[in-house]
């Protein structure tokens, strides 16, 4: 029997704030239990363990991040698009630094309908940027992942605060890399 109130979105939920406030490393199925005040053993009904926990949440946030990746899109393309995406990925990191880093770590276990979904959802707002830039189809997985290369590795440096204290501020780094990338990309396959 489960505890009344206790489901599997509530589970996920509280992990997802729990990642937040302490890192993507405190997803734990005890740290989550004593968030819910309650004993581990009452979350097996919900995930059945760590590993299905750090996926969960990895989903909740990719799918997050995709609708708020959907609202920026609309009616957008070349680099209006391009930093709208940028944008929105740096926005979600700041305000959701533990889920952030739990949707980057999705690859290393394994992989469920849910987050399979919302793992093409990214693709799919990469390829639609990337259609404003017309970069031929034999090159979009290499335009794509020299994206999203910039855009996690600018947000995972300045989160662990690579760029606190140094001169220029990280805004004008960030405008500067996403005018560089959009440099490239308007030129991609050219040379």
């Amino acid at each position: 029997m489960t505890r009344a109130g206790l489901d599997r979105a509530r589970v996920v939920a509280t992990a997802a704030g729990l990642a937040d406030r302490d890192g993507a490393a405190a997803l734990t199925v005890s740290a989550v239990a004593r968030e819910l005040g309650v004993r581990p053993p009452s979350l097996y009904s919900h995930v059945a363990g760590a590993q299905e926990l750090r996926t969960a949440v990895a989903a909740l946030a990719l799918t997050e991040l995709a609708d708020r990746v959907d609202r920026a899109l609309a009616g957008l393309a070349g680099a209006d698009a391009l930093v709208a995406l940028a944008d929105a990925h740096r926005a979600y990191a700041a305000e959701h630094p533990g889920r952030f880093a739990a949707a980057g770590a999705a690859g290393a276990g394994p992989v469920d309908a849910e987050l399979l979904g919302a793992g093409r959802r990214h693709a799919d707002h990469l390829l639609a940027v990337l259609r404003g830039y017309a970069v031929p189809a034999e090159e979009q997985v290499h335009a794509a992942r020299l994206v999203g290369s910039l855009l996690r590795g600018f947000i995972e440096l300045e989160g662990g605060g690579a760029f606190a204290g140094s001169s220029p501020p990280a805004e004008e780094s960030w405008v500067r890399a996403l005018e560089q990338l959009d440099a490239v990309l308007r030129t991609w396959g050219s040379a």
